[in-house]
């Protein structure tokens, strides 16, 4: 089963940008049968970011929870699915 990974960003943001191809990039090395993984547009899915704790763009959920609430870095989000591939 794969993780389930969503990453909060808002139409615009540099940051976010560079963030998604990170993230793209640790997917495919990963193995897309093992990190699934959806860009959330803050702005229209304002009320689920709300729910996960989430009060700006650039956080990262992981099967639902969320788990960074600001960007991090391409080694960091590596490690952590990493970590719960091998958990």
């Amino acid at each position: 089963m794969a993780i389930k990974v969503e990453m909060f960003s808002v139409p615009g943001c540099g940051k976010c940008a560079e963030a998604k191809q990170a993230l793209k990039s640790v997917a495919q090395d990963l193995g897309q049968d093992k990190v699934a993984w959806r860009d959330v547009d803050i702005l229209e899915e304002m009320d689920y970011a709300a729910e996960l704790g989430l009060m700006s763009s650039g956080g990262i959920a992981i099967d639902g929870k969320l788990v960074f609430p600001r960007l991090p870095s391409a080694d960091k989000l590596r490690e952590e699915l990493i970590r719960r591939l091998k958990g």
